[in-house]
């Protein structure tokens, strides 16, 4: 299954660079997004490393989802695609 990142997850003063917004093709309502809540995620940079995370909850109402990287995603990766598994 692919997914395209959105957005980092942010509020007023501050951005999260560990969590993500992302937008699943297929997915188009919070019901269906809350069903792979738990899957892993992987994104691959350029230099063809592997950064890992897990789906944490649904974000809105849309069908995108919130992920929670083990570390901070570069600014790059935004409108990249990434890989549910």
């Amino acid at each position: 299954m692919e997914a395209t990142i959105v957005n980092f997850r942010s509020s007023r003063h501050r951005q999260k660079p560990s969590e993500l917004i992302l937008k699943i093709n297929g997915i188009d309502n919070r019901d269906k997004a809350k069903s792979l809540i738990g899957k892993q995620v992987i994104y691959i940079t350029e230099s063809k490393k592997e950064l890992k995370g897990t789906i944490k909850n649904a974000h809105g109402n849309s069908g995108c989802v919130r992920a929670k990287f083990e570390r901070g995603m570069p600014g790059q990766s935004l409108s990249k695609k990434v890989m549910i598994k």
